[in-house]
């Protein structure tokens, strides 16, 4: 079941992320010039929106893929690198 992730939840320490990411960071350039949404519109038809367990949201995975081909990433660096940010960015909420 995919669910479109709508908003999300940002760590008290977000406005960090402005002071240390240059403007014009490719990724950042990346996220204002494309809208990803045509991929839940490409995976529509292959997964159901109501029935079955959550589904990774297939914008993040297809951000991933970008991550990787654009820095040379094998796919064990790309995941290692998410879960060190997911568990930094929990306990920052936490605290």
């Amino acid at each position: 079941m995919i669910q479109q992730q709508l908003e999300i939840p940002l760590s008290p320490y977000a406005g960090l992320y402005d002071i240390v990411v240059p403007q014009d960071d490719i990724y950042r350039q990346l996220d204002r010039l494309v809208d990803f949404s045509f991929v839940y519109k490409e995976i529509g038809k292959n997964y159901s929106w109501k029935k079955g367990r959550f589904a990774e949201d297939p914008v993040r995975m297809f951000k991933y893929l970008l991550i990787k081909i654009i820095d040379k990433l094998s796919d064990r660096r790309v995941v290692a690198n998410t879960l060190v940010t997911r568990v930094r960015d929990k306990d920052c909420v936490k605290n």
